[in-house]
């Protein structure tokens, strides 16, 4: 039976997606590189840090990791906190409050800084749904590395088994595959063209999902 949920953020409590894919190419287009689409949708799931890793030796560029990811950072803060229309995904507030309210131990693990973790959990009140929370920020290799699963899983005191991870991105499906756990894929309108076949279970709408339902799958 299932006793702890693992939660991705970005694209699967919040719907940042787009505010990122705006940072991101705000940023490209001042440094004077050429990204595609299709090259970004590989990002999807990877850490910041670890992105400009890629293309710092991609293209040669003469900044620093540290000074590009802080001014990807600025953008994303910028649109963050004038965005007034910003909210959770649909349901997702009732099923966190379902999970709560059946004591079924949440952890957030997401590639995303422990400094934008903080913005999104300060500004929807999430801090009191989650046990614990882990940042791609102190791992050396994002998703689909599964090292940032297993340290949720460690930190829960939970076996892989009995943990599942919700994802939407083809990277964090990898990933939760690679740590040995269940997963479920969201197929999000904002994270198209992400491959969730390796997942476990597929939704396209976390009214999809109860407490009940996740401690009834069938995982092994």
């Amino acid at each position: 039976m299932i006793q702890t949920v693992i939660f991705d953020m970005d694209g699967v409590i919040i719907d940042t997606e787009p505010i990122h894919h705006h940072a991101f190419f705000t940023h490209f287009a001042e440094l004077g590189i050429a990204v595609s689409e299709a090259q970004y949708a590989t990002f999807l799931g990877s850490s910041t840090r670890n992105v400009y890793q890629q293309l710092k030796q991609q293209f040669g560029l003469p900044q620093d990791v540290e000074t590009l990811l802080m001014r990807k950072r600025e953008l994303f803060n910028q649109v963050f906190d004038t965005d007034a229309g910003l909210t959770l995904l649909d349901n997702v507030q009732a099923l966190l409050d379902d999970l709560r309210a059946h004591a079924v131990p949440l952890v957030l693990a997401s590639s995303a800084s422990k400094a934008t973790i903080g913005r999104v959990f300060n500004r929807f009140g999430l801090g009191p749904y989650f046990a614990h929370v882990v940042s791609g920020e102190d791992f050396a290799h994002s998703k689909p590395d599964p090292a940032i699963f297993l340290a949720a899983a460690a930190l829960a005191h939970t076996p892989v088994a009995e943990c599942v991870v919700i994802e939407d991105s083809a990277n964090g499906v990898a990933a939760a595959k690679a740590a040995g756990i269940y997963c479920i894929g969201y197929a999000s309108p904002h994270s198209a063209g992400q491959n969730l076949a390796q997942a476990d279970l597929v939704i396209r709408h976390f009214a999809e999902l109860s407490a009940e339902k996740i401690r009834a799958l069938r995982v092994g």
